[in-house]
């Protein structure tokens, strides 16, 4: 028999088991619920996951079919998400430059071209032989094919272009370039007339321009249009900035919007300085200061041709650029206030490549500027066209400034 402490060990060993097995009960209870919970939570979010990746592919097909209807009709903006598309609407307001945009563009350039940027046989990476460095740091970078200058993140960069006289600019003169931020529009470039002027305010020296984030700053401050502000919000995008100086009179466009007309200048332009913030890289091309302004409509009534540099074209190509419409503006409001004149347009060429397709070029370019005024309803028979290539030069054409002279566009009475 048994002893009493036997019993109890034996008693004690069962209360143990029991007690044992009802904590690993509840703890499989536990764990049990613990499962189901979680297995309906799992279904819950796979359910509503389901349901948003649905919506999102319906969205999808929805934007897939708009885009395809779109595409075919012509009519409405492509939707795209690189940065270096563009986004056009039918009237390219915004999107890509078109003539239609450029339709109100009434900016001028100069008559005589004292300096032209050319960078095509340009070395890439090095600094541009045509401009002095003041500060900071800039190279010569190949973008889409094409050589441009780019202004490298970290100082302020100020630069100009090297001219026959740095202390001197006239009176009157126009300054053009395209430039393109990667990121913030224009509100980080600053051009002045003499180092710095804007800042030290330097005495006796036009004051410069300063883009700003939604406006623009030339002595007075005047905002962006609106809708410039939505294109300016895409990064990027080449912008066209064109500037004219007449005395104390000055005029700041953005594509083919002017954004600023002043008539309190004071002082005299030493040069054309740009400064941009290295806050990130910067890139601009097809820098163009032109000397004087024409004054189309008295040209018109008393010489027997005009002589214009503002109908510009792609490279090696009739097709116009949209801030060529400038200057077709203003030949097609002579042309409609003179019924009578009747002009032969002649297209001409500097002397780079091959003589005989330059004679085709020009011809081509003369025949694109007629059909532009015909498009906008001067009759074709006050027009006829006629190609030159290189034949006639104007000016030297062992310059950048001389070969731009030589492309243009004459308007001959007839």
């Amino acid at each position: 028999m048994k002893s009493l402490s036997q019993w109890s060990k034996c008693l004690l060993l069962i209360l143990m088991f029991l007690v044992y097995g009802q904590l690993t009960q509840a703890q499989l209870l536990k764990k049990l619920k613990d499962k189901v919970q979680q297995t309906a939570e799992d279904h819950l979010i796979k359910d509503v996951g389901d349901a948003t990746d649905k919506a999102i592919d319906k969205s999808k097909d929805a934007l897939k079919k708009d885009n395809k209807t779109f595409n075919s009709n012509g009519n409405s903006r492509n939707v795209s998400t690189d940065n270096n598309a563009s986004s056009a609407s039918s009237d390219g307001v915004l999107g890509a430059p078109t003539l239609k945009s450029y339709k109100n563009y009434d900016f001028v350039p100069g008559d005589k071209i004292i300096f032209q940027s050319n960078l095509t046989d340009e070395q890439a990476g090095e600094i541009p032989s045509q401009f002095t460095l003041i500060e900071g740091q800039m190279d010569i970078q190949n973008i889409d094919s094409e050589n441009v200058i780019r202004t490298i993140a970290g100082p302020t960069i100020t630069f100009t272009p090297r001219m026959t006289n740095q202390q001197y600019m006239p009176e009157q003169f126009t300054v053009e370039f395209d430039y393109k931020n990667p990121k913030w529009g224009l509100n980080h470039m600053n051009i002045d007339f003499g180092h710095r002027v804007y800042y030290s305010g330097g005495e006796g020296i036009t004051p410069g321009i300063q883009f700003q984030d939604g406006d623009v700053m030339w002595t007075l401050s005047s905002d962006y249009p609106a809708e410039l502000n939505e294109i300016l919000k895409k990064p990027n995008t080449w912008h066209h900035i064109a500037i004219a100086v007449n005395k104390n009179v000055g005029k700041v466009y953005v594509d083919q919007y002017r954004v600023i007309n002043v008539n309190n200048l004071t002082g005299k332009p030493n040069n054309v300085t740009f400064n941009l913030n290295g806050y990130e890289d910067t890139y601009i091309k097809n820098i163009r200061i032109a000397a004087g302004g024409i004054d189309i409509y008295k040209t018109a009534t008393t010489d027997a041709k005009i002589v214009t540099h503002g109908i510009l074209f792609d490279i090696d190509k009739a097709t116009i650029k949209p801030e060529s419409m400038g200057t077709i503006n203003q030949i097609f409001n002579v042309l409609q206030k003179n019924p009578s004149l009747k002009y032969e347009i002649d297209g001409h060429t500097d002397n780079t490549g091959n003589s005989a397709h330059n004679m085709t070029l020009s011809q081509q370019r003369a025949d694109a500027v007629k059909a532009q005024l015909v498009s906008m309803g001067i009759d074709a028979s006050r027009l006829t066209t006629k190609g030159f290539g290189d034949t006639k030069p104007m000016d030297t054409n062992d310059t950048p400034e001389g070969r731009a002279n030589n492309r243009r566009v004459e308007f001959v009475k007839m």
